[in-house]
């Protein structure tokens, strides 16, 4: 499902590395202390949700929000492995085309009423409704049949095997009794959201920040923190600075900070910090309706006239890797075969030459029917890597004389007035890889209409199939021979050119208690994190 790929901050969405020289040192040690309820905890984000109704949301700001006021049927747990959660249990088919979700009793929606099959069944049929508009219908058009047969039990059944059925029931499940015969685009939902997660809605300041207070009737029990507060501070540095001063809890540190700013005695004393290699990665997209972009001999130009060392070095002082396709790096999906393009200007220039582009302009810019090489490339405020990434391939690509723009944007504006608009050149963007590979959402080209994800309008027959066939068996080694395929596909055509899986540098203040990290990251188990009474300050 899509809710696989519009995941948490990239900070907090992470696998622990247990590697070598480059761990992170260790904090100050703090005894555990006596857990107690109380105190809150303030997490600092660039962008500003959108849509707090995670069928609606397609950016990470609102998915963030939303994971903690809604539940799923599944979720993953601490080691990556799919687990009840408002489903008690469930059962599969021997044809693996069935699922009988048995679900919990006594869970209470946050006004007070109880959660039935009923608000599962409505979820299903308002994400499947054509009238909503919604990136993540797809994996749900495979359901054949859906019934409630009785208030504690759903069953779904599908028309073909599709391996990511499971998963995807781990959607947020909406409210049927605040939202059924409704248009849910007009819902106050959308502003002040109703779930069954561990902390409830409490306001929203508009560009300022979203309070969310813990709801004590949780059926895993009350959380230990009372309030969850995102303070939205659009840029980085200024987040760093108010981390220091105490106004910020949590905050992904940028490699700067990590490596030059925070090595002191002073800040271990008071923050324990983290370093993982992050299930995401960066990448330079390209609009291929833009003429420029159609010429595939040009993205790839583009591929060999970027060096990805200097970035990865001069951005994130090696604290990451090269991407060179949408699967992490040593997992089973991931073809280690397929091989970066590589700096090479010369080819660059090559193939720039066979596309037309020749004659050079009196600025050393190349031209072609009396016009520039010319595009810019949009990224969202905040960001910092990204602007320095950006910056990096505006001086080589000038070096093969390409022009290049950069704009920087609000991230509500560039996802309301250019991403859904298709309204750009270029863009430099980042997605989070989700535990399934399949990638139909992001890659198939049937997903390119309004607030889908396939913005670049990505089309590939051959890839189409194998996406198809990846998602129709439950064969892992069918599954592979696919992914690496439609891999080796990208690195030729390039639609993005894959830059690099960041490593993730959360920094989380000492006086929080029960951090445990896990495969699955540090936050999985956050209703459990606690202050001591005594170190308590909100």
């Amino acid at each position: 499902m899509t809710f696989r790929w519009i995941g948490c901050l990239l900070a907090l969405l992470l696998v622990v590395s247990c590697s070598g020289e480059d761990r992170a040192r260790a904090p100050a040690v703090r005894g555990p202390g006596t857990p107690a309820y109380g105190d809150a905890i303030v997490v600092g984000t660039i962008g500003e949700p959108s849509n707090l109704l995670p069928l609606l949301a397609s950016d990470s700001a609102s998915h963030e929000v939303a994971g903690n006021v809604f539940n799923g049927l599944v979720r993953y747990d601490k080691n990556l492995n799919l687990e009840g959660e408002l489903a008690e249990s469930w059962q599969v088919s021997p044809d693996g085309l069935t699922i009988t979700f048995h679900l919990r009793k006594g869970v209470k929606w946050h006004d007070g009423v109880e959660f039935t099959s009923r608000d599962v069944l409505y979820t299903y049929r308002v994400t499947v409704d054509p009238k909503t508009p919604t990136a993540y219908a797809e994996d749900f058009k495979q359901v054949k049949t859906a019934e409630a047969p009785d208030p504690y039990t759903f069953r779904v059944t599908y028309a073909k095997p599709f391996a990511p059925a499971l998963a995807s029931w781990g959607m947020g499940i909406l409210p049927a009794h605040l939202l059924e015969g409704k248009d849910i685009t007009k819902s106050e939902l959308s502003r002040r959201p109703v779930g069954t997660g561990p902390y409830r809605f409490k306001e929203w300041v508009a560009g300022q920040k979203i309070v969310l207070e813990s709801y004590h009737n949780y059926y895993e029990g009350r959380p230990y923190i009372d309030r969850y507060i995102y303070r939205i501070i659009p840029d980085n540095s200024t987040m760093y600075l108010e981390l220091k001063a105490g106004g910020v809890d949590l905050m992904g540190l940028s490699p700067v900070q990590y490596a030059r700013q925070t090595d002191t005695p002073e800040f271990r004393s008071r923050f324990a910090k983290y370093r993982y290699p992050a299930s995401a990665y960066t990448y330079l997209g390209y609009n291929l309706k833009n003429p420029l972009f159609a010429d595939r001999r040009v993205r790839q130009a583009i591929a060999h006239a970027l060096s990805k060392d200097e970035i990865i070095h001069g951005v994130l002082l090696g604290l990451g890797q090269v991407a060179v396709g949408p699967f992490k790096p040593g997992t089973w999906a991931h073809n280690p075969t397929v091989r970066d393009p590589g700096y090479d200007p010369v080819r660059a220039s090559h193939l720039l030459a066979e596309a037309g582009w020749r004659a050079t302009g009196p600025d050393g810019i190349l031209m072609k029917d009396g016009k520039p090489l010319s595009f810019t490339i949009l990224t969202n405020q905040g960001n910092d890597q990204r602007l320095k990434t950006a910056q990096i391939i505006q001086r080589r690509l000038r070096k093969v004389g390409i022009d290049v723009k950069i704009r920087v944007l609000e991230w509500a504006s560039l996802l309301t007035n250019f991403i859904d608009k298709r309204n750009f050149d270029a863009l430099i963007m980042g997605w989070t890889i989700p535990q399934d590979p399949d990638i139909f959402d992001v890659w198939h080209s049937s997903k390119t209409g309004p607030k889908e994800l396939n913005f670049v309008g990505f089309k590939n027959d051959e890839v189409d199939r194998l996406i198809e066939e990846g998602r129709r068996t439950f064969d892992q080694e069918k599954r592979r021979r696919c992914y690496w395929r439609i891999q080796e596909i990208l690195a030729q055509e390039q639609p993005y050119t894959f830059l690099y899986v960041p490593d993730a540098l959360p920094a989380v203040s000492a006086r929080f208690r029960g951090i445990e990290p896990a495969p699955a990251g540090i936050m999985y188990n956050f209703i459990r994190w606690y202050v001591p009474k005594e170190e308590q300050v909100h």
